[in-house]
């Protein structure tokens, strides 16, 4: 246990019991625990295996290279379409997990291998994303931007892509460029 992450479990309003749950199987397999993104994650040798989060309405482990999961069990969850290697495995209280819990060690095991074999999955690259046309002008009459963009990593310049497409309107499509053109000019990401 990693005394950082102690502050997600006793600040958790909800989950507690299945976050402990979670814990305890997850600790068992020998990942390291750390804090990334202000929730627990597990990994192996330094790469990120599977964290806990929870939402609303449920909580979750996320397996990073789910995608590569043989999951005969029916079990994981694609969050969006837009999420290419991540995948879920939703509670919604402590005998679900108790009840899945070979399953989350089987499937733990799985990713661990998946790491030591150097696995990666195969993902879409950016050309594969819709260029909104308004952000499409923009690069054609900014060479600074285009190169600042170009520059950044795929998957910041997915996130850019996928936040622009996905405004309806035109005029919210602009915006959204506007606000963000500074972020990619100092090589920053959406959420950076």
């Amino acid at each position: 246990m990693n005394p950082k992450v102690d502050f997600f479990f006793a600040k958790a309003k909800k989950w507690q019991e299945e976050y402990e749950q979670l814990r305890m199987i997850i600790l068992a397999t020998g990942l390291t625990e750390e804090l990334k993104w202000g929730v627990p994650c597990y990994t192996y040798e330094g790469t990120n295996v599977v964290l806990i989060h929870g939402f609303k309405d449920y909580c979750a482990i996320l397996f990073h290279k789910g995608a590569l999961i043989n999951d005969v069990n029916g079990v994981l969850i694609q969050q969006t379409e837009n999420v290419q290697a991540a995948r879920q495995m939703r509670f919604k209280s402590p005998q679900e997990v108790k009840k899945l819990t070979p399953v989350i060690k089987s499937y733990i095991a799985q990713a661990i291998d998946i790491e030591r074999a150097g696995l990666k999955p195969v993902l879409k690259k950016t050309a594969g994303f819709t260029m909104p046309e308004e952000f499409q002008q923009r690069l054609d009459k900014d060479a600074v931007l285009k190169q600042a963009f170009e520059a950044l990593t795929p998957g910041r310049q997915r996130g850019y892509l996928l936040y622009f497409a996905s405004a309806k309107q035109a005029k919210t499509r602009q915006s959204r460029i506007e606000k963000y053109v500074p972020q990619i000019l100092a090589g920053k990401g959406l959420e950076d």
